[in-house]
């Protein structure tokens, strides 16, 4: 009689905002207008919402939304090739970059033999650069079409399948022989709720107003890294503005 392979134990985690203190995604498309491989003109499309976010008047979605959409408009006609030499050179920059308490807690899932999975909307190509600094067995991110000449059309693959997180975690748990059983999951906004929901302990890391409320009402725990020190506010009333 065969032996059933025994099923490991997952970590899911969102990159940007919980292990990276920036956005690979911003950085990248900076990193293509500072390198001349996109316009100046491409900071026009997203500097409104970047200054109104500073200021606290809009949201951080809105913000990252006008960087990707700056992104997807200009990425047309560039090769995959400069791509990478890109998204190397700013992983090299910033990699390390990244909050304690999720780097920490990585490194102890990796040795109790958790498999890490990690789930965001930039770029694929960036964060397996970024994500293989510390020992991800699966990443998903967006996938852009490439055309002939292996240059990107614009085109994103699978845009359904990246927008819903749970999807990718139910697949995954399905194709590579893993348990949600002691499951971990770490995110910092609404667009991770899909798939802490089916988490067993999900975590709330810098949350912003909607993943903290949704915390709140649902028991999770919540974590908040500022400068050098962690809080845990599982116990805690925070007042929101509203």
């Amino acid at each position: 009689m065969k032996k059933m392979k025994t099923k490991r134990q997952t970590a899911i985690f969102d990159i940007d905002g919980t292990l990276f203190r920036s956005s690979l995604f911003i950085e990248l498309v900076n990193g293509l207008i500072e390198n001349g491989l996109f316009p100046q003109t491409a900071k026009n499309i997203f500097a409104k919402e970047k200054k109104r976010w500073l200021e606290r008047k809009g949201t951080y979605d809105d913000y990252i939304n006008a960087v990707i959409k700056s992104f997807q408009k200009n990425i047309r006609g560039v090769s995959y090739r400069h791509f990478m030499d890109i998204s190397e050179k700013v992983v090299d920059d910033q990699k390390w970059q990244i909050y304690k308490y999720t780097s920490f807690l990585i490194k102890r899932l990796k040795k109790e033999g958790y498999y890490l999975l990690a789930i965001s909307q930039s770029p694929k190509g960036i964060l397996d650069k970024f994500c293989t600094n510390f020992g991800f067995d699966k990443v998903y991110g967006r996938i852009y079409e490439l055309g002939p000449g292996d240059c990107f059309t614009g085109n994103v693959n699978d845009l359904h399948l990246i927008a819903n997180k749970a999807n990718i975690v139910r697949r995954a748990i399905e194709k590579e022989n893993l348990t949600l059983k002691n499951s971990i999951g770490v995110g910092d906004t609404e667009g991770d709720i899909s798939f802490l929901e089916i988490i067993e302990n999900p975590i709330c890391f810098n949350p912003n107003k909607k993943l903290y409320r949704h915390a709140q009402l649902n028991g999770w725990k919540t974590i908040v890294e500022r400068k050098d020190v962690i809080y845990n506010l599982e116990n805690s009333k925070v007042k929101t503005h509203q």
